[in-house]
């Protein structure tokens, strides 16, 4: 630790390249080799998607491997963090779109029953404030199995407990009612958070099925059908909730979530400063350095960059992004919080080698942030 000017970096992870520890490192070094004196702090940030528990792992939380099924249901090894009562548990990590076989996409099969076992493992230790990332799923299954995990019963007209097996939307299109006598006991007790970037309903135009189920490999006739289920399976839970915005977040889990365990939806960045405690961490910085893969438009919505910035911006300190590219405007990067914007494609303009260099240029680009603003 210099005894310099306290640099704070915070970046996310850039996607399909480094995760966010590894870019804060990289950045770390290029600044130390530039102003050796820094005392330069890696704060690792995620905005609810995959990554967040690799922030707070990085961030001293306790990490717990719990085995649990993926999103096919094939045997698999999920993380979340925790520390004290509180679990940072991870969608990504247990059901998301990583997890699946061979990367091969199963819209009609996949759920997140997976999820409901890490979240109950969770519950057993002692957790009782549960902060729930919603990004990188592979399912649309309305979070009926995360909720089928913690003991809610599927019932059909007959009063026969659905199993859940094969396709997720022939199982919500049987549902006529649910018994929540078996519920986990410490769910009555425990509070949910969901940390979402997405304010998507769960129906329509706008809901889980018609913006994020084609890129989980749905064609349009399963989206017809899943669609049909969701929307089954939201007169059965309740239709206000599935108007909230974030219930179409991760195929619907947030609707199953803000259902059945009564979760608020938080802004994912938001949730994990405020959890890593960054107000008090910036506290006499010199400069933080945040970023992501791609600063674009999507940027200005709930993600993490933009999150760090308006909360350097409230401590009064000057905040830079170091980005893969940018497709902002010089005006657009100013008036999203930042003084300056440092793209990997200024030094390597071939998307595939930069990528490949990530590391080597986030070097580059720290060492030219401290010659600028050190």
């Amino acid at each position: 630790m210099g005894s310099g000017p306290l640099v704070l970096l915070a970046p996310d992870k850039f996607k399909g390249s480094l995760s966010a520890p590894a870019v804060a490192a990289a950045l770390a070094r290029g600044i130390s080799r530039h102003s050796p004196d820094a005392d330069v702090r890696c704060v690792p940030v995620a905005d609810g998607g995959d990554g967040m528990v690799e922030a707070f792992a990085a961030a001293g939380w306790k990490r717990v491997d719990v085995a649990a099924p993926g999103p096919t249901g094939e045997a698999s090894t999920a993380v979340y963090a925790v520390r004290g009562e509180t679990a940072v548990v991870e969608l990504a990590a247990a059901v998301g779109l990583v997890k699946l076989p061979g990367g091969r996409l199963a819209p009609m099969v996949a759920n997140t029953f997976g999820l409901g076992v890490v979240i109950a493992h969770a519950l057993d230790g002692g957790a009782r404030e549960i902060v729930l990332g919603l990004g990188g799923s592979a399912s649309t299954d309305g979070g009926s199995g995360l909720l089928r995990a913690l003991g809610l019963r599927l019932l059909d007209e007959q009063g026969r407990e659905l199993t859940g097996d094969g396709d997720v939307a022939a199982l919500l299109e049987q549902v006529v009612s649910v018994d929540r006598a078996g519920l986990h006991p410490a769910v009555s007790t425990a509070s949910f958070t969901l940390a979402c970037d997405v304010d998507n309903p769960l129906l329509g135009p706008a809901g889980a099925v018609a913006v994020y189920a084609p890129q989980k490999g749905a064609t349009a006739r399963q989206m017809v059908k899943l669609e049909a289920a969701l929307s089954n399976w939201a007169a059965v839970l309740g239709t206000g909730y599935a108007e909230i915005g974030g219930a179409g977040a991760a195929g619907g889990t947030g609707f199953g979530v803000l259902a059945v365990l009564g979760a608020q939806v938080r802004s994912g960045i938001d949730v994990v400063l405020e959890l890593l405690e960054f107000t008090a961490l910036v506290e006499g910085a010199a400069l933080v350095v945040t970023g992501e893969g791609s600063l674009d438009h999507q940027s200005m919505h709930g993600k993490a960059p933009v999150g760090v910035a308006a909360a350097a911006k409230t401590a009064r300190v000057p905040v830079v992004a170091a980005v893969g590219r940018t497709l902002l405007s010089q005006g657009e990067i100013h008036a999203a919080g930042f003084a300056d914007c440092y793209p990997l494609s200024d030094l390597e303009p071939d998307p595939a080698r930069s990528i490949i260099a990530a590391a080597e240029l986030l070097e580059r680009i720290g060492e030219r942030i401290a010659v600028e603003h050190l």
